[in-house]
């Protein structure tokens, strides 16, 4: 089997994984937002945000947290069930004027128009089953639909991790582990895909019982 093909049928196979772990475990993260959202929402409303774009919202506990901080929210995640929860719960809570949702392949250019957003937020979906390629693509796809100065605040798995390793190897530094493939970012990735913005801040946390490391990445397009 081919690198593209490999390719395709991870992405295939992680789409139903995901389908499946959202039907079967609705709400699985729960309701409280994750520290990047958190952080991202102070963020984006210090620089005067007013509209985010979510790339992997899941079922939405972070979108969610940015419409009661007063953002408008556009929701994009490849699986339609956790945004169906999302837009569930938005309407639940009075928020759904402030929260649409799209189901996005961000393999594909995005379906928003060109600097349409003031901020982009995408906690652990650039380290999902993605190539460097295709990682490269959604940057040049997050700067296309972000207004000048506009802030982009992502998250990743990194090679510290104690997952990176472990596991089903694809290549290019993706591992699958449990049912669920991450791409592990080496610090140069994240140089690389600064280039051209100001690169604000690499923070280092870890998140869970593992615990899994990370990097909270911020940032910004020129004006």
């Amino acid at each position: 089997m081919s690198a593209e093909e490999d390719g395709r049928r991870l992405a295939r196979s992680q789409r139903e994984h995901w389908e499946r772990t959202y039907g079967a475990h609705p709400g699985m993260y729960g309701d409280r937002p994750s520290a990047p959202a958190v952080y991202a929402a102070g963020t984006f409303l210090d620089a005067g945000a007013r509209d985010v774009l979510e790339l992997g919202a899941g079922h939405g506990r972070d979108a969610l947290h940015f419409a009661r901080s007063g953002l408008t929210v556009r929701a994009a995640d490849f699986s339609p069930v956790g945004l169906e929860q999302l837009r569930e719960r938005a309407a639940a809570e009075g928020l759904g004027a402030r929260v649409t949702t799209t189901v996005v392949d961000v393999r594909e250019p995005l379906p928003f128009a060109d600097a349409s957003v003031d901020a982009v937020f995408a906690h652990m979906l650039l380290c999902m089953a993605l190539s460097t390629e295709d990682v490269h693509a959604l940057v040049a796809e997050v700067r296309r639909v972000l207004r000048p100065g506009g802030t982009f605040v992502y998250t990743v798995r990194h090679t510290g991790d104690a997952h990176y390793g472990a596991g089903t190897g694809h290549g290019d530094d993706i591992w699958e582990h449990g049912g669920f493939a991450v791409h592990f970012f080496p610090r140069e990735l994240v140089d690389a895909l600064a280039d051209g913005w100001a690169l604000d801040e690499v923070h280092a946390f870890e998140e869970g019982d593992l615990p899994r490391r990370l990097w909270r990445v911020t940032q910004t397009l020129p004006r």
